[in-house]
């Protein structure tokens, strides 16, 4: 099993390894999995070199912004599956930790890492994540090391945040080369050989107890007594590795095929839905590709030389296959560019000064219809198109992608400024997607205020240049027939009627 690429590896504090702890520990925060992941990895390999045992700890607060039962829930179910999991190897103690008041999980890796040779977390750029790092890495006195599990391109190795998908996908086809080549290993517990790690300490276990199996089994009670936003339920979708890994199966088997024929029309529904379980850490970009280059036949050999930013061509797979890749790799990483740059990612001032001066001369011009959040939230405007993709958000936790795009294209259009358009579509979305609250998600949210695009014409109200999109002609371009039935409220019967 060759070692992490140390481009990924970070440390986080001027602390020592220590040679005479107990063991190593892994704090799971983002990438929660125990295959292809390059933390977990790391810290077996570290675990290995120094003959201790390793202890893996995956906890989940109740206190972070928009915790719910949906959000806990797929946590949760990925909980289940890594506890199986990481028994069924019998090389590390596997602690699962749910914290049942705000607060009540203060200074619980504090008092852990007291007893380890060095703790080893995941590198995440967005959300709440990096914060918590920073504030618990110099609280240590033993070294913490922070491994970008994250994508295909580690994100150190871009110099700078792109501008445009076009000129990363340039850097990409520059430099990802090298890096294809050094994969995760997809189980890296199976690699090593661990000793067998000792109980924890009484007194630590008494103040935070393991999350009781019935909770990690999915009893559907089991979440009613934590403060935690019960109004926003658990979806039908399960989360984990196994799932994830079942969801991926299945696209690649019926779904990449013809997804380039497919993937806009909301009737067909072809589009991978592996975004929640990219989110939860529950599969990797790694795990994803590797699947796909399967059912493709496909060896770096292949790949192209051209680096002239084209959509098509450089992988050298099918066109379906390259044009999923464009999803998964380019435009996925870009927003990890984004967030590993730019510590403004998800404010207004962000965007490109272009979008912002052309917004703000349109910003006064009057609106046909305006709406506030709780309208937004209820599905209650006049648009039964943009209702029915808010129907599934609530319903799903996800909107068809075609139809994202055009959500938000409509939020701006129906709210008095085009900060307030943004304040509304970061809340609908980090409160009821379950790919909210990560780099791609808001990927596409500023892409909708002109990130990543160009100026448009002609120019137009309200929006100026920025691109502009309508319930109408997605309608006549797309069947949506289907769509409408299952979502709508019943009152929509034909596309001519909008």
């Amino acid at each position: 099993m060759p070692n992490v690429p140390s481009i990924r590896i970070r440390p986080r504090n001027n602390a020592a390894i220590r040679a005479q702890g107990d063991f190593v520990l892994y704090w799971m925060i983002a990438a929660r999995r125990v295959q292809w992941n390059f933390a977990l990895q790391h810290a077996a390999e570290l675990a290995a070199g120094l003959h201790k045992p390793l202890v893996i700890l995956e906890p989940l607060a109740c206190s972070y912004p928009w915790a719910s039962d949906r959000l806990h829930r797929f946590v949760l179910d990925g909980m289940a599956c890594n506890a199986s999991r990481i028994a069924s190897h019998g090389k590390a103690l596997y602690y699962p930790y749910l914290e049942p008041a705000a607060g009540a999980g203060k200074g619980m890796l504090e008092a852990l890492s007291t007893r380890a040779c060095a703790v080893v977390t995941d590198d995440f750029p967005a959300f709440f994540l990096p914060r918590m790092v920073d504030a618990v890495a110099p609280r240590l006195s033993v070294r913490l090391e922070q491994v970008d599990s994250n994508g295909i391109l580690p994100m150190r190795a871009a110099p700078e945040a792109f501008t445009t998908a076009h000129s990363f996908r340039r850097f990409l086809q520059k430099n990802l080369a090298r890096h294809l080549s050094a994969f995760p290993a997809s189980d890296p517990l199976r690699a090593v050989s661990l000793p067998k790690p000792p109980p924890l300490p009484k007194d630590f276990t008494r103040r935070w107890p393991a999350c009781d199996p019935d909770r990690l089994a999915g009893d559907i009670h089991a979440l009613d007594n934590l403060p935690i936003d019960h109004d926003v339920g658990a979806v039908e979708a399960q989360g984990g590795a196994e799932a994830a890994q079942s969801r991926l199966d299945a696209f690649v088997r019926s779904g990449l095929h013809r997804y380039v024929e497919y993937h806009n029309a909301p009737d067909e529904d072809a589009t991978s839905q592996l975004s929640p379980h990219l989110h939860f850490g529950h599969i990797s970009a790694h795990q994803i590709f590797d699947a796909v280059a399967r059912v493709e036949g496909w060896t770096e050999e292949r790949l192209g030389q051209a680096t002239d930013g084209k959509r098509e061509g450089w992988w050298g797979m099918s066109a379906d296959a390259e044009s999923f890749l464009d999803q998964l790799v380019t435009w996925r990483e870009l927003g990890f560019n984004m967030c590993w740059h730019r510590p403004d990612y998800d404010r207004y001032e962000s965007l490109p000064a272009w979008a912002r001066q052309t917004l703000a001369i349109h910003a006064v011009d009057p609106r046909a219809r305006c709406y506030e959040l709780e309208a937004f939230e209820n599905a209650a405007t006049h648009d039964p198109v943009w209702n029915a993709a808010q129907r599934q958000l609530r319903r799903e936790g996800r909107i068809h992608n075609y139809l994202r795009m055009l959500w938000g294209k409509k939020i701006l259009e129906w709210s008095t400024t085009p900060q307030k358009a943004l304040e509304c579509m970061l809340a609908l979305n980090d409160k009821w997607a379950l790919d909210g609250r990560d780099p791609n998600s808001y990927n596409g949210i500023f892409w909708v205020l002109g990130r990543y695009d160009r100026a448009w014409g002609p120019e137009r109200r309200i929006f100026g240049k920025i691109r502009y999109m309508s319930s109408e002609n997605t309608a006549r371009k797309l069947a949506i027939e289907g769509y409408m039935n299952k979502y709508g409220d019943g009152t929509w019967r034909s596309r001519d009627e909008l």
